[in-house]
């Protein structure tokens, strides 16, 4: 990665390239930036200003700063504020979990607590959902992994993935009340990502996945239909 200079029509201006996640769509890309120098202070100090185009999605992103010169370490996001991961929650997904898990997802850049706060709130509410009550989180964790029933058990992978939200800051030990369903708990930036993609991942197991079995069963009901034959079991 480096900065490239060529003179543009207002100013000195660079070509930057980068590997990053969009911030509008979450797609990994190779960003061409075009860095700018827009204003010079009494100090000598000068502004920057960079964007870039997402070849996936289209949407721009723009970010600012100021110094002698341009440097990676140093750039603010100005747009998109506080967007952070990559789609809309699935339309499956029933809509009060779609809000919080939404809402979860547009403060992680900016305070990843609350979006933790939230995504503890909304997993909380898939498992109740799901028929896993109990006095706090952890122990509806523990139900949803000792499920007995086979046809309802989970994924070694989101079982791992569901477990090791134990560890993050003690996240799933402190009840949930009316009262204290939004309780900040002190997390990592990663932790509060981590949370999300745990909730893409049950939505997907419990929503989005049965869904399309559910219309490919139709379809192929359908089809035995039109044939003369009986329905499949």
């Amino acid at each position: 990665m480096g900065l490239t200079p060529s003179r543009g029509s207002t100013g000195l201006t660079w070509m930057l390239g980068n590997e990053m996640k969009c911030p509008h769509c979450g797609v990994g890309i190779h960003a061409n930036w075009k860095v700018e120098r827009i204003l010079q202070n009494v100090t000598q100090a000068h502004w920057y200003l960079q964007g870039t185009l997402c070849p996936a999605c289209d949407c721009e992103t723009i970010d600012i700063q100021m110094g002698l010169i341009p440097t990676e370490a140093k750039w603010q996001r100005v747009y998109p504020k506080g967007a952070s991961r990559r789609r809309s929650p699935p339309s499956e997904v029933p809509a009060v979990l779609a809000s919080d898990y939404a809402e979860a997802a547009s403060v992680l850049s900016i305070s990843p607590k609350a979006s933790a706060a939230l995504s503890r709130r909304c997993l909380q509410a898939i498992l109740r959902a799901q028929g896993y009550k109990a006095r706090d989180l952890a122990a509806e964790i523990d139900l949803l992994l000792n499920e007995a029933d086979p046809a309802k058990g989970i994924p070694s992978s989101i079982r791992d993935t569901v477990d090791a939200i134990r560890n993050f800051g003690n996240f799933s030990a402190h009840p949930i009340t009316d009262v204290t369903q939004l309780q900040v708990i002190d997390v990592d930036p990663e932790e509060a990502e981590w949370c999300l993609e745990i909730i893409e991942e049950l939505f997907q197991h419990f929503y989005v996945r049965p869904a399309e079995a559910a219309a490919r069963k139709a379809a192929l009901n359908a089809k035995l239909a039109a044939a003369g034959k009986p329905p499949a079991k």
